[in-house]
This record gives structure tokens, C-alpha cells and sequence, in this order.
């Protein structure tokens, strides 16, 4: 079993890529100890590396030995399987939260495709929703990665861009994407916020949040051709506030707590990984695709929704039959 400490659980998240929600995982004790640290020992009881076991005398003689060296250990040992007890604690908490990796989910994204946060044909045979945040360092950095995705597979790819808010500052921005797709302009305005808005956001370390408000967000759109005034009025609307809220809903389902969080034709991935990688992934879809002898347009419809799992599976839950 492996043992993953809160330290060790945060740097394998920044590993990943992946901006945290605070309801990341269970909450777990911070009193664990970090991996290899030592228990306190009473100095008197450690024996050098290699010791011999002290079999002179009686057998009473050397079980009052060996019970005075367990007396003498017994707060250390104490210690130690308090600290186990937490550590596999975690790990099970953990475990509850990992998806299963044979899982196919059938993630709902029908709203999301209506409402225009779609790029690509709607004849792809693989779909990939990405669940991402405007404030996520790492969503910004996968974004350039989707759209060659989708032009070097040349129709064989589309993805769907799902909401989950993680950083308040970044709401105008999602609340302005749906106003943009209203306009028929999702992709361009998305991009466009990616340099333009996140960009200097990024560049002042997080500190200058103007960038991500609405005032560049009406310059970017201005930018873009867009009608300002009605841009501003959607991003108002209850439409606009609940596209987001439906998305997160739905992606909390499926237990997604952090960004970016994306998956191919219902498969669970999880972070900012390199281009090579999503294309082993697509290019096992396209393989199943081309197996299952449905086309290409039914394929998220008919087998991702229809067959793929209704709610979330983790890896230590049985496979449904």
C-alpha cells in the first residue's frame, strides 16, 4: 500500500497540474508524520544494526529481557501505529475519491454542446469534456494542447468545455463565455481571455486581479467584434449564472474537485498532461470507435450516455455488472 502523507498528497496534486478545490479529498489529521521520519525511542532500549539477540541465561531470563525492551519501546510502538492508522486513513480516503481507471462515465455534457461551448464537428467520434477554471494556471496551459487536438485529428475530435469555478475572480470570465457563445464566438473569446485576461493575471503572480474583471473582459469582447452591450447583458442573466451552476453540478457527480479534469469519451484523466499522452487515450477511443461499428455522431450518445456508468465508481468499488 502506498503511504501518502498531506505533504506528500499536496505535491503529487502539483504534479499533476491541477488547481485544487478546498473540498479536495476527505480532511485528514495534520498530526501524520512525514514518510521516514523517525518515532522517539528511549536511547537505553536501541540496539546497533546487526545485534545478535541476547540468548544467554534461563528462558525467564530472556523473557524478562525481551519484556523489559517492549516496556521500554512501547510508546515509540504506540506512536508508530498511531501514525499508520492516519496514514492508511488517508490512503483510503484517497482511494474513495481516485475513479476507477476501467470506468466509462457518462458524463451529461447535452446543455453544454447546446449552449455552444463545444470545438469541433459534431461527427467526432471522440468527445473530451474539459473541466477547467479561467484562473487555473494549468486549464491555460492544456488550452493550446485542445485546439491542436482537435485541428490534427482533423474531425475525429471535439471538445467540450464544462465550468467549474474554482477561483472567485475568474466568474465575470465564465459568465462571459456563455454570453460570448450566445454570439456564436465560445472558442474565440476563450482564447483570446487565455492571453489577454488570464495572461496578466498570471504575469503579477495572482496579485492584480483587474485583468480577470468585466471591464477587460468588455475590451477583450470589443476586440473580438462582439456586441458589448448585449454581452453585458448575458453575462447578467439567470441563464449565464445557471449554465455554470448546472456544469458543476454535474461535474461534482462525478467527483470532480480540481482543474483541469477532463474525459475522453467518459474516461477519467486527470491533469495537465503532455499532448503525447491524450493522443495514446484518443487514439485507443478512436480504435474502440471503429470496433463497436457505430458512427462517429451516435457514439458519445449511444454508447458513452446510454452504456456508461450513472454515477461515480472509485477504484475501490466493484465493477457494476
Amino acid at each position: 500500500m502506498r503511504i501518502i502523507t498531506s505533504l506528500a498528497l499536496a505535491s503529487a496534486i502539483a504534479a499533476l497540474g491541477a488547481c485544487e478545490q478546498p473540498s479536495r479529498l476527505d480532511k485528514v489529521t495534520s498530526k501524520a508524520a512525514a514518510p521516514g521520519a523517525s518515532a522517539p525511542a528511549d536511547k537505553a532500549a536501541d540496539a546497533p544494526s546487526g545485534t545478535k539477540i541476547d540468548r544467554s541465561g534461563s528462558v525467564e531470563q530472556q523473557l524478562a529481557r525481551l519484556q523489559d525492551a517492549y516496556d521500554k519501546n512501547a510508546e515509540a510502538m504506540g506512536f508508530l501505529n498511531q501514525v499508520y492508522g492516519q496514514q492508511k486513513a488517508q490512503q483510503q480516503a484517497q482511494d474513495r475519491n481516485e475513479p476507477a481507471e476501467d470506468a466509462m462515465f457518462a458524463v451529461n455534457v447535452t446543455e453544454d454542446i447546446k449552449a455552444g461551448q463545444v470545438d469541433g464537428p459534431p461527427t467526432a467520434p471522440v468527445t473530451i469534456v474539459k473541466a477547467f477554471d479561467f484562473a487555473c494556471p494549468y486549464c491555460q496551459r492544456t488550452a493550446s494542447t485542445m485546439n491542436e487536438l482537435v485541428k490534427e485529428y482533423g474531425g475525429k475530435v471535439r471538445v467540450v468545455y464544462a465550468n467549474m469555478l474554482i477561483h472567485p475572480p475568474a466568474k465575470p470570465a465564465h459568465l462571459a463565455s456563455c454570453a460570448a457563445a450566445k454570439q456564436g464566438k465560445y472558442v474565440a473569446f476563450k482564447d483570446a481571455f487565455w492571453d489577454k485576461g488570464f495572461g496578466p493575471y498570471a504575469a503579477s503572480g495572482g496579485k492584480d486581479a483587474a485583468s480577470l474583471g468585466e471591464d477587460n473582459i468588455l475590451k477583450i469582447a470589443e476586440g473580438l467584434g462582439l456586441d458589448t452591450a448585449k454581452l453585458k447583458a448575458d453575462m447578467a442573466s439567470p441563464e449565464c449564472e445557471k449554465r455554470i451552476e448546472s456544469d458543476m453540478a454535474e461535474l461534482q457527480k462525478w467527483h470532480v474537485n480540481a482543474t483541469p479534469t477532463f474525459f475522453i469519451n467518459g474516461r477519467d484523466i486527470n491533469g495537465a498532461l503532455p499532448k503525447d499522452a491524450f493522443k495514446r487515450v484518443i487514439d485507443e477511443e478512436l480504435a474502440k470507435v471503429e470496433k463497436s461499428g457505430v458512427s462517429g455522431g451516435d457514439y458519445y450518445d449511444k454508447i458513452v450516455l446510454a452504456q456508461g456508468e450513472k454515477q461515480f465508481r472509485s477504484k475501490v468499488d466493484p465493477k457494476p455488472h
